[in-house]
């Protein structure tokens, strides 16, 4: 049973993210064809090319012109989330964790997706598949994956990205987005990012803790990886602060030539910035049909 205060958190994104909403439609997956839609549209005068099945011969004899039904069809895609559950994503050096920040994003791309009718499937994963819950669209599926993300308990440490990407691309959904969020600390991926990359229009969301970026200067400092329990000493004198630097800024390069190498785009958001206008108004412009 998910507790209240994750679903006071549940209820604090669901506000914030459809008063953003209320004021641009988003992700509004349906586009106007000539044909037999879901919604009756409108009756228009006939032109060359249509369908004389939809021919409206009742308003057709009043108005002594021809004149046409149109639909409006709905385009449904299914949205993938593939959300990092590892060990490393417990980690925060402000008010959240990583594993906070993940499922809001999360949270909010279900959100908007539910809005514009889309399916939404989830795939929660550390170095295996801890949850997937296959898609579907509606309110109480898409609270039933609010609720998931905000209650599941992390029982395997380490970071398998490849791991996620095989499950998504076992899926085969056609049509489908798959966005892909972690702190993408691992290697040795980058083979079933190129097979999903192929199959799925991919979206790698990156989510850091400021701390992961630049140390502060705190002398000779012992860390802990919390994926194999591994501990080492880091020198953050200032006389050592470029190398460190120069570490952290090669590990986001490498994800940045990894990612455009397979035309793979990517968000980088931050535990301790607001993100969920940024993240609204990047998912409409990917939503665009």
């Amino acid at each position: 049973m998910i507790s209240a205060e994750n679903l006071q958190k549940i209820r604090h994104i669901e506000i914030q993210t459809r008063r953003l909403l209320s004021g641009a439609l988003v992700g509004d997956a349906r586009s106007r064809q000539k044909g037999s839609g879901f919604e009756f549209d409108q009756i228009r005068e006939y032109q060359q090319g249509d369908d004389v099945r939809f021919i409206d011969w009742r308003s057709t004899a009043r108005a002594n012109k021809l004149l046409v039904k149109e639909y409006i069809e709905e385009r449904n895609r299914t949205i993938i989330l593939a959300v990092d559950c590892s060990a490393s994503q417990y980690y925060g050096s402000g008010e959240h964790f990583k594993a906070d920040r993940t499922a809001q994003i999360a949270a909010v791309l279900a959100l908007v997706a539910n809005y514009g009718s889309d399916n939404v499937s989830l795939i929660l994963f550390s170095d295996r598949v801890e949850c997937f819950i296959p898609p579907a669209r509606g309110r109480q599926h898409t609270r039933a994956i609010l609720e998931k993300l905000f209650s599941v308990t992390q029982t395997n440490k380490k970071t398998s990205i490849s791991c996620a990407l095989s499950y998504a691309a076992k899926q085969k959904r056609k049509d489908a987005l798959l966005f892909v969020i972690s702190d993408f600390i691992d290697q040795g991926f980058e083979r079933d990012l190129s097979l999903v990359s192929r199959m799925y229009d991919t979206v790698a969301i990156s989510c850091f803790d400021p701390l992961e970026c630049a140390l502060p200067e705190l002398g000779f400092v012992e860390v802990v990886d919390p994926e194999t329990g591994d501990t080492c000493v880091l020198d953050t004198r200032k006389k050592k602060q470029a190398q460190l630097h120069s570490f952290f800024a090669a590990r986001v390069q490498a994800q940045e030539n990894l990612f455009n190498k397979y035309g793979v785009d990517r968000l980088t958001l931050s535990t301790t910035q607001p993100f969920i206008g940024e993240l609204i108004r990047f998912f409409r412009r990917r939503m665009r049909y």
